[in-house]
């Protein structure tokens, strides 16, 4: 653990945002080897618009993750920069504590109402049985996903990044494995896709316990801090709400979409939104290992005020970060038939998809560079900020406008689609400025 405050920046950073860059990418195969198997069926255009509104409630299950994960793997590297091991222990066990608590409560809400939420969030007569069957088996695995996801930053944090991506490398492997053989060979369709991700997610979250537990060299979970303190909850709290608003809303500008492209596209726009989706994803996913590499390494040294190499690890992060979305956005804009083929044969379902890639897709130019600079200011300690950031783009901006440029225009669904990339540029543009103000004020 002491490398992250003597070792070169540059190849400290290199060695644990590539391990966690692929975490990141393998963490989608989880999800969207599910989308592209079910695009595949008989009747995938209607099976892969009702997976996709099951998104928003997978979403939300997940931005819990972020809540006590990325929350509290900051703190847990402060408490390491100043070599206060046993606090570094307390947070850890009292995110596990959390998110075990968390899981019962989501189960059993959804299950509940899983149904007239998932009419509300876009699900029609033609499309609710496949939602309904694909969320009803999802939700029994809760608890092994938000162990695996929340507790991972845990390995990373300490690092060890490479034991890090392979938590989600052995859960993507076996899901990858097992959906062709549930969904066809068994012909299970939907629910064969949910029960191979349950079965995954549970492998991964056994092998981050028994890492925590049994890792002779590592932070380990202690019984004694099971029974959490509420100000340790509250410090995670304070750092991972930003990270989790940043995806809860996420959920919310999901619902939004659907709904509104149900009302102007039906059921093929609800299938084109669940690949833009996707797509998304696949973007910005890269974005957030870079994040993961950086936030032990800013974290560590900023607890140990040590701010050239939390100022060089920054900056480095920013350039690889601006390279890679300008090369991967470009790809999307002149290949968009390409990238759509991969989750459906549909012709009519490719051609809507692809005409909206070059739309929805131009603001993220510049909104990859807001997911970096968010990650800095959690890893910082400033999650006022990186909170108000989150919510600038998703409830001031995009919500609203999903709902008032259709308004404006002819063609509405393009109206629904052009709010992200105007709410993309706006928020981005505001969290540079603010970033590099607060960069000059606090860092020098």
């Amino acid at each position: 653990m002491t490398k992250l405050g003597t070792e070169k920046v540059g190849s400290l950073l290199l060695k644990l945002a590539i391990p966690a860059i692929i975490a990141q990418v393998v963490n989608l195969l989880y999800n969207i080897i599910d989308r592209i198997y079910i695009g595949r069926m008989d009747d995938g255009e209607v099976a892969i618009a009702g997976v996709g509104v099951t998104f928003p409630i997978i979403l939300l299950v997940g931005a819990f993750s972020l809540l006590f994960g990325m929350g509290g793997a900051p703190r847990c590297s402060m408490k390491l920069g100043i070599k206060d091991r046993a606090g570094a222990e307390e947070v850890m066990t009292a995110s596990f504590t959390m998110l075990v608590v968390v899981s019962i409560l989501i189960t059993t809400l959804f299950s509940i109402f899983a149904e007239p939420l998932l009419f509300l969030f876009g699900a029609s007569e033609l499309t609710i049985t496949y939602a309904s069957d694909y969320l009803g088996i999802y939700l029994w695995g809760t608890l092994f996903s938000l162990i695996a996801v929340g507790m991972n930053p845990f390995i990373n944090t300490q690092g060890f990044a490479r034991t890090s991506m392979a938590t989600i490398l052995i859960g993507a492997v076996i899901n990858i494995v097992l959906d062709p053989i549930f969904i066809f060979t068994l012909g299970m369709g939907v629910k064969g896709a949910a029960y191979a991700t349950v079965i995954s997610q549970a492998v991964s979250a056994i092998w981050v316990i028994l890492f925590l537990r049994l890792k002779s060299d590592t932070l380990k979970l202690r019984s004694r801090f099971l029974l959490p303190k509420w100000s340790v909850v509250w410090s995670i709290v304070s750092l991972g709400i930003a990270p989790f608003v940043m995806q809860s809303t996420e959920s919310l500008v999901l619902i939004s979409l659907n709904t509104q492209l149900l009302k102007y596209g039906g059921d093929l726009a609800v299938g084109a939104m669940t690949i833009l989706t996707s797509l998304l994803q696949i973007a910005i996913m890269p974005l957030h290992g870079i994040s993961q590499g950086l936030q032990p390494i800013v974290s560590y040294n900023f607890g140990a005020g040590n701010l050239s190499r939390v100022r060089h690890c920054i900056r480095l992060a920013l350039l690889s970060g601006g390279c890679y979305i300008f090369i991967l956005c470009t790809a999307l804009m002149l290949f968009p038939h390409s990238f759509v083929r991969i989750f459906t044969t549909e012709s009519q379902l490719i051609e809507m998809t692809a005409l909206f890639i070059p739309i929805y897709f131009l603001g993220v130019y510049i909104y990859g560079l807001q997911i970096v600079c968010q990650q800095v200011f959690v890893s910082l300690g400033q999650a006022k900020i990186s909170l108000f950031i989150a919510i600038l783009r998703k409830i001031v901006l995009l919500v609203p406008l999903i709902y008032i440029l259709p308004n404006f225009f002819e063609d509405k669904q393009f109206g629904v689609i052009v709010s992200e990339p105007i709410s993309d540029i706006i928020s981005a543009t505001t969290a540079i400025t603010i970033f590099t103000l607060f960069y000059k004020k606090r860092l020098h």
